[in-house]
């Protein structure tokens, strides 16, 4: 095998952590994950993401920093020249980096040459992304105009048949996530035979708009789809979730209106695991699968019709947004006993094992663990808490992401929640989650702070906040908030200056 492994890191956007069958959901058709972890991989039950929106996310799990570290807290705040990259590090350590889907990482205007070898470009023709061709939205002053729900997707061909008599895309739905996967996998059928190569697949889906197309929208059993959680007392729950689920206007939907949006985002899953399903086919055919180190995430959760919403807010912490999914297939020489774990891990901890595989001295001090203990069988390891943070403070312009579209367009999808993280009534509070197996509790600056009870209400919907038998929780989460505040709030350069 190579002096290191290769890294793959196949990264989709906004998946759950509870949609896939071995963890339980009879709903998902998710038969190549699931094949995985019975022999060569495992995966993290309680994995959890440093920020629920995609940009700030990928800043914490490509950098091993928390995002309050050098301030990434919204979609316009990306990796500086400065910031240490995964990508980068490993490029630079004599890595094939190739990089297919989108990016949310670093500053377009600083270009990629300096991350990967290989930015790829998707031959055309390819479908259209839902944000683009949302003709499915319907009337602007009806209740799906801010739904996201676009339902089942065609298979028709793309353009004339090629030389076999086939068109690209007569099987599927091609758009952008297909050509980026195709690309991996050709990319992998040619890799450099003497140097390591690093695949860096983050696609779009599951991310919403709600759409896909057969097989998997069928695929889906409507009747197994776990119940979904009510819409909570909203006076006790941040002003942001409230705001949100008043500016969606999906008050009216039936509960099977909202079954089938649900169905359609778990067929969005399912599309992915073929995807997924895929590019292993490749690694096996190619000689590459047991020299590779495979790592399958996503950078934060979605709500599906939980609480009456849909889409993802950038300062709350349900499980549901921030708790994801975590696979990881070590390589051939590094120990393992596959399965499921139960311990808490955060994504930053993909970035410390990724340096620890690959034998890579990053040159800076980061807050990742390597989950290679874990994942040789040793349960002492895993976290005692895990941390999640996002919002802003007042007056803080900067974090208002007047860039966005949706900051003064009422036509533009993400309208409801950015309307609401524009507002200066403290809806958009800076806040910090600290979850443990037992409990979570938010700090917010402006707001009434969260603890739940996730033993006796797994759903979050009752804050105990206030009720004065939760205190000694209350204090001892408190204390493990501050502590890690105080443990991660900046990092010191290993290089010292001349006085």
């Amino acid at each position: 095998m190579p002096e290191q492994p290769h890294i793959i890191i196949f990264n989709p956007d906004q998946w759950r952590g509870d949609v896939m069958g071995h963890l339980g959901n009879p709903a998902a058709v998710t038969p190549n994950l699931d094949r995985i972890i019975e022999s060569d991989a495992v995966s993290f039950r309680h994995a959890f993401c440093q920020n629920p929106v995609c940009t700030p996310s990928r800043c914490s799990f490509m950098t091993g920093w928390y995002p309050h570290v050098r301030g990434h807290r919204t979609m316009f705040h990306m990796l500086r020249t400065d910031e240490p990259v995964l990508l980068k590090q490993l490029k630079d350590a004599g890595y094939f980096v190739w990089w297919g889907g989108k990016n949310d990482l670093v500053p377009r205007q600083d270009g990629f040459a300096d991350y990967c070898d290989v930015k790829y470009a998707a031959p055309g023709p390819l479908r259209p992304n839902l944000h683009s061709a949302d003709d499915w939205r319907g009337d602007p002053e009806g209740d799906n105009y801010y739904s996201f729900y676009a339902g089942k997707l065609p298979n028709t061909p793309l353009g004339p048949p090629d030389e076999s008599g086939g068109s690209v895309g007569d099987e599927v739905y091609y758009d952008k996530d297909w050509a980026m996967v195709d690309g991996a996998c050709q990319q992998i059928r040619n890799a450099p035979p003497d140097q390591p190569l690093c695949i860096y697949l983050p696609i779009g889906y599951p991310h919403p708009p709600y759409g896909v197309e057969d097989p998997w929208y069928s695929q889906i059993d409507r009747q197994a789809i776990p119940a979904r959680l009510p819409c909570p007392d909203w006076d006790k729950k941040p002003t942001l979730l409230g705001g949100i689920y008043a500016r969606q206007g999906m008050q009216d939907w039936s509960e099977e209106r909202l079954t089938e949006l649900r169905a359609t985002y778990y067929g969005m899953c399912a599309r992915v695991d073929a995807q997924f399903g895929r590019l292993v086919a490749a690694l096996k055919e190619s000689g590459l699968y047991d020299d590779s180190a495979i790592f399958f995430f996503s950078d934060h959760g979605d709500f599906t019709g939980d609480y009456g919403l849909v889409e993802k807010t950038q300062n709350t912490f349900e499980d549901c947004l921030t708790r994801v999914p975590l696979i990881v297939k070590p390589p051939a020489h590094a120990p393992i006993q596959p399965g499921i774990r139960d311990q808490l891990v955060e994504l930053i901890d993909f970035t410390a094992t990724a340096y620890d595989w690959a034998g890579i001295d990053p040159g800076y001090d980061h807050f990742g663990r390597s989950l290679a203990g874990l994942i040789a069988g040793d349960e002492s390891e895993g976290r005692d808490a895990v941390f999640c943070e996002g919002g802003r403070l007042f007056g803080e312009e900067q974090a208002k992401e007047k860039e966005s579209p949706a900051y003064d367009d009422p036509g533009v999808l993400y309208w409801p929640r950015a309307q609401m993280q524009k507002s200066e009534s403290g809806s958009h509070s800076k806040a910090a989650m600290c979850r443990t197996q037992k409990h979570k509790y938010v700090r917010r600056l402006y707001e009434r702070d969260e603890l739940y009870d996730l033993r006796a209400d797994p759903g979050e919907l009752h804050n105990r906040i206030d009720e004065p038998e939760y205190a000694p929780v209350l204090a001892q989460l408190r204390d493990r908030l501050l502590t890690w505040y105080q443990e991660t709030c900046d990092v010191v350069p290993r290089e010292t200056d001349v006085r």
